[in-house]
């Protein structure tokens, strides 16, 4: 299997950050808005760089998304920032209707996501948000894993014509993608291959995965590693060519079970190749407070819950 490795870890927030400080160079109909968390989400270079294009709007997320909605229609492209948990079930009303149905050209970017925001705990680990916004028509959602990829996306996104909900997280991480690694939304990255079974993963959890294949190998198991950076659109054809040649699969997210990655996955094996699949993600609860390490390795998000799902979707094949 290919190896890879990491020489420093970064916040996937501060690859929005630069991502977005880069685009304000290049792209001048880009403008920003934050609801009070701009050191946060990293964006202040952008308001330093162009306060003109950037706009803070206080603790008044739904009021954002509603202004960012307006100003699509003088042709800017608003990029909203703030926690997950803010970018999604406070105002999710908010973006059903005024961006979302009304096919608004809105950026949604959402720090802090999933149980890795640690200490601050369960009021503000968004493990749902995934899926509230993958059942809304139109919208593209995006789940990077390290701060290449996400200061990739963060500008690509910028040329997409259309709703996208971009989610990232808080905690420094591995930084193992290649800067020059192309970002096509709705593509998946094969990064590893392997025969005996298929490992599906998005965001924090692939890097997990990849360390769980070096596991694996070592037991003799030969496992094929996908990065799926875009929950919606699925690569479906990606994923059902790899389980085609694997006979099952597993998926990893840091989400709860119901609703995310490995739910999209396996309604995409049911329509076309039904094949045996086990699930590492939250199993239908709230989080905690703690450290983002000890947070994974009890809801059981981490390389040991991989390499233990491969080994139990293996008897099933």
């Amino acid at each position: 299997m290919k190896k890879y490795t990491y020489t420093e870890k970064k916040d996937t927030r501060s690859g929005f950050g630069d991502g977005l400080t880069e685009l304000g160079k290049t792209n001048p109909n880009v403008v920003a808005l934050c609801a009070d968390l701009t050191g946060s989400l990293k964006m202040n270079a952008f308001e330093n760089n162009h306060p003109e294009r950037f706009f803070q709007v206080g603790i008044a997320e739904a009021n954002m998304m509603g202004i960012a909605a307006g100003m699509t229609i003088g042709g800017k492209i608003p990029f909203t920032g703030t926690f997950a948990n803010f970018s999604t079930g406070r105002v999710y009303d908010q973006i059903r209707q005024s961006i979302a149905y009304s096919g608004k050209n809105v950026k949604i970017c959402a720090s802090h996501a999933g149980l890795t925001l640690g200490e601050d705990g369960a009021t503000h680990q968004i493990l749902e948000d995934i899926g509230l916004m993958k059942m809304l028509p139109g919208m593209t959602v995006i789940n990077t894993c390290d701060y290449n990829q996400t200061k990739a996306a963060t500008i690509a996104i910028a040329d997409h014509d259309g709703p996208v909900y971009l989610r990232f997280g808080r905690p420094k991480v591995p930084v193992f993608m290649p800067t020059d690694q192309p970002f096509e939304i709705g593509k998946g990255i094969l990064l590893s291959e392997g025969s005996d079974v298929t490992i599906v993963a998005t965001g924090h959890l692939v890097w997990e995965s990849l360390l769980a294949a070096e596991q694996l190998e070592a037991k003799g198991i030969s496992a094929e590693v996908i990065n799926i950076h875009t929950i919606k659109p699925l690569d479906e054809a990606l994923i059902l060519q790899s389980v085609a040649k694997t006979g099952c699969v597993v998926t990893a997210e840091e989400h709860n079970k119901f609703g995310g990655l490995g739910e999209s996955v396996a309604r995409c094996l049911t329509q076309n190749n039904p094949t045996p699949q086990e699930f590492v993600a939250v199993n239908d609860s709230f989080g905690e407070s703690a450290t983002p390490a000890q947070l994974m390795e009890k809801y059981n998000i981490n390389d040991a819950a991989v390499v233990a799902a491969v080994e139990k979707v293996l008897k099933r094949k």
